[in-house]
């Protein structure tokens, strides 16, 4: 009873471990090591590579030994880049240190500490000098075996795909079977007996714990999917980002679930007795399999949601949904079961002939498989229901056979677009050539035909998913807010009255969700060139290059320092915005300055900072003088030529915001253009018109042509009329009327006092010109107009006006 309950308390707490070993191996970092020795690593990297290059001497043809041999290969390269980057400094150093002791003295003998200090730094200089070239001709040969390998592997792959065998229809095919059916059967059943004596070995007890286990887990994921669906539907703002995590949280407890139980199982079977490697390889590759075969049920359950319409992703028609909601399992248990058999045949070295046959059956399936589902699929005229909808609601509060309404749902009339129907027909044209390849007896290009297409639908649903969570994602947390009712209750302003949507918020997040998409797209191009010799560290390897930068003539660009720059300049520019709005909301307003002349200082600052900012930019990429020397060049002779109006209208510009003859508010006239000045920018000047529409002059016109300022100077504006009358007029009663006109409007200023003056005398008719001033240009038309009512109503009154009969007396 003691050993029993020891063992259970082991078996226990071995099953605790493991799941908190798998949960935290992601996480988990390396200790910093000690510093290494580079002569060391280069000499131990210089033996593998000699080994590596005997054993590519001899002639590899498994792909196993090729896998292990790029994986050595790789090992070298790295070490020998290692030790080239540790030596670099040292042989700089000792350059550094001989420079500074300078040549030696011609025809004076030196002192003996610095000749022997010389001698020494030259003998240093020379070693380090031969190491660092030997670091770099053995990287440069291990690239090279690395070249072989992959080349090997290609090689092979074509020559296994074009290889024929016995096809199923000939009888050399049966006859195979028959003839190494004895010997493969005892393989098996040798291994099954192993197999079946560990399962044996296992107490009641144990498997008591391990059901139990799995019930746990069952429940909790169960528990755990419901509480998600409750958040999502509850906590998560309403859109795309609630289907989107739902979709990934059901990925991953469908992919925990059978996960989790089978890892259990094997901590089960491993906890009584020790495993024999094979075995133990074997029981490694099921769990990984049955790991995988979660994750593409629960991605075809999330993508497809036949009984959520209003959760799907896919916008599939609800019909289709549902005759489809077998495919996911189903494709799932076939990709399980082709890769554990092609598994088990390599573990137990079974022949040729039953391992083909295996494959042979694994691609068959494949095919029934993906031949069901593409006749699911609606066909063009075929009447379908309609997607479900996005609006979000609760998993399992579908709507059925009605719309949001309670009205029944129509059946719509599926119009397919033009790819769909080509993928589909490629699909079929696929299956029908691996039925026939694997009737011709091209059993490997038919299976990997068929291998590859299912791992290209798993690779691109997953990719398909991750861009929609992170697209939902960015586009949730950094869309416009909606309009959020005043605290008193009244409704949100008017369309015409809210402010301008925060855009760049818009665009910083489709900036990073496309940045976040494009790295998925191109993780997912790693995995699927993986089944063609082009492994993933391979695109790797090859993408790393790019870090040792690319060299324009004396220019180097590389990419890390590039990225720098870009923060640099992405960091400055966004201060450089926030300070200019402090100064123009915040400080500018307190000083004395008027408005053009604060727009003309903000305007200045920002010119001055977004340069600051390129200065900064440059340095932090280590742009010298010298390396961008040919760019100013080619820049001054397409100034020459063809820039002359830009730098002109720029050099305009900056004259206008600092001499200031205009600015902003001012009511200036340039050739025939006369309205309100609205903005001074960098090469052009907003002029607003009387007609309310804008007019956009470049800067240049203001320093070359004539240019009348209304509003310059003073500001006054003067109000200025003519009035024509007979020439038996009482003048001096005419001109009291008009000045007691002027004395009695408060916008006409006192100072300088209002004027009538006799312009001249035009046939019979007296011309008197009166004039005044008033406090703005803006406002003289509009007093004008009230003065001229005004003395004509006078004048009627005394019955001045001609061709009036005079009032009696």
């Amino acid at each position: 009873m003691t050993v029993s309950t020891g063992w259970l308390s082991r078996l226990l707490a071995t099953w605790m471990l493991g799941l908190l070993t798998a949960a935290s191996t992601a996480w988990a970092q390396e200790a910093p090591s000690a510093p290494v020795d580079p002569d060391k690593v280069l000499e131990a990297a210089r033996k593998d590579l000699a080994q590596l290059q005997r054993q590519q001497d001899k002639g590899l043809d498994d792909e196993a030994d090729l896998q292990d041999l790029r994986k050595q290969a790789l090992s070298v390269q790295s070490r020998a880049e290692e030790a080239s980057a540790a030596l670099e400094p040292r042989l700089t150093d000792a350059r550094a240190r001989l420079a500074q002791l300078g040549d030696a003295p011609a025809g004076a003998k030196e002192p003996p500490e610095l000749a022997a200090q010389r001698a020494q730094l030259a003998r240093e200089i020379a070693d380090t000098d031969a190491q660092v070239k030997l670091a770099k001709l053995t990287a440069v040969e291990a690239g090279q075996a690395i070249a072989g390998a992959e080349q090997n592997r290609r090689m092979q792959l074509g020559a296994r795909l074009g290889e024929r065998v016995p096809s199923p229809l000939q009888s050399s095919f049966w006859t195979g079977l028959a003839r190494e059916g004895p010997d493969d059967l005892a393989r098996v059943r040798t291994f099954w007996q192993s197999l079946a004596d560990l399962w044996r070995a296992v107490p009641a007890r144990g498997w008591l714990v391990l059901a139990g286990a799995a019930a746990l887990v069952l429940l909790v994921t169960h528990a755990l999917l419901r509480l998600i669906a409750h958040l999502c539907a509850t906590r998560v703002p309403p859109g795309r980002l609630r289907r989107s995590l739902y979709a990934v949280s059901l990925v991953t407890l469908r992919t925990l679930r059978p996960g989790l139980i089978v890892h259990g199982l094997m901590l089960t079977l491993g906890a009584t007795a020790p495993v024999a490697p094979v075995l133990a390889g074997w029981l490694d590759t099921v769990e990984a399999i049955v790991w995988f075969g979660g994750f593409v049920a629960g991605l075809g359950a999330a993508a497809l949601m036949p009984r959520k319409p209003s959760w799907r992703l896919l916008p599939a028609p609800d019909e289709t949904a549902a005759r489809l909601a077998w495919f996911p399992h189903t494709l799932a248990a076939a990709a399980m079961l082709g890769w554990l058999t092609s598994r088990t045949a390599a573990t137990l070295e079974i022949s040729l002939a039953w391992t083909g046959a295996a494959h042979a059956l694994a691609a068959l399936t494949f095919v029934a498989v993906l031949a069901l589902a593409a006749r699911q699929l609606p066909r063009r005229g075929a009447p379908v229901d309609a997607p479900g909808d996005a609006s979000g609601k609760a998993p399992g509060k579908t709507a059925g056979s009605k719309d949001a309404d309670g009205a029944p749902r129509s059946a719509e009339l599926a119009i397919r677009p033009l790819w769909l129907s080509v993928l589909r027909a490629g699909v079929w044209l696929l299956l029908t050539a691996a039925v026939l390849a694997l009737l011709l007896g091209f059993v490997s290009l038919a299976v990997f035909a068929m291998n590859q297409f299912v791992w290209a639908l798993i690779v691109l649903g997953g990719a398909y998913l991750a861009s929609a969570l992170v697209d939902d994602l960015f586009m949730t947390l950094l869309a416009p807010l909606p309009a959020v009712p005043k605290p008193d209750g009244k409704p949100a302003a008017a369309p015409d009255e809210a402010p301008a949507p925060p855009r760049t918020r818009e665009q910083t997040a489709l900036l990073l969700s496309g940045l976040c998409r494009i790295a998925i797209a191109f993780l997912a191009l790693l995995l699927l060139l993986a089944p063609y010799g082009e492994g993933p560290l391979d695109l790797v390897r090859r993408s790393g290059k790019v870090a040792d930068g690319l060299a324009i003539g004396g220019l180097t660009l590389r990419p890390l320092e590039l990225l720098q720059g870009l923060a640099v300049l992405l960091l400055g520019l966004g201060a450089v915005r926030g300070l200019k709005g402090w100064l123009s909301t915040r400080y500018m307003p307190t000083t004395r300055m008027d408005a053009g002349m604060r727009s003309s200082a903000t305007t200045l600052f920002g010119y001055m900072g977004t340069v600051l900012a390129i200065a900064a930019s440059l340095t932090a990429m280590e742009f010298s003088l010298q390396s961008v020397a040919w760019v100013a060049s080619a820049l001054s002779v397409g100034i020459g030529f063809g820039l002359q109006s830009i730098v002109q209208n720029f050099v305009s510009g900056l004259i206008l915001l600092a001499e200031r003859p205009v600015k902003v508010g001012d009511w200036v006239s340039l050739s025939g253009v006369e309205g309100d000045i609205r903005r001074i920018s960098v090469r052009s000047t907003e002029i607003q018109m009387g007609d309310r529409s804008t007019v956009i002059v470049p800067n240049s016109e203001f320093i070359t042509k004539i240019v009348r300022n209304v509003t310059y100077g003073e500001s006054l504006g003067m109000v200025q009329f003519k009035l024509p009358m007979p020439l038996a007029t009482d003048i001096d009663r005419v001109k009291a009327l008009v000045l007691a006109s002027f004395e009695a409007h408060p916008g006409v200023l006192a100072t300088p006092a209002p004027n009538v003056q006799l312009d001249g005398v035009d046939g019979t008719n007296l011309v008197l010109n009166a004039s005044g001033f008033v406090n703005s240009p803006r406002a003289a038309y509009g007093i004008r107009s009230d003065l001229l009512f005004d003395v004509l109503a006078r004048l009627r009154g005394e019955g001045l006006l001609p061709g009036q009969p005079s009032p009696a007396a």
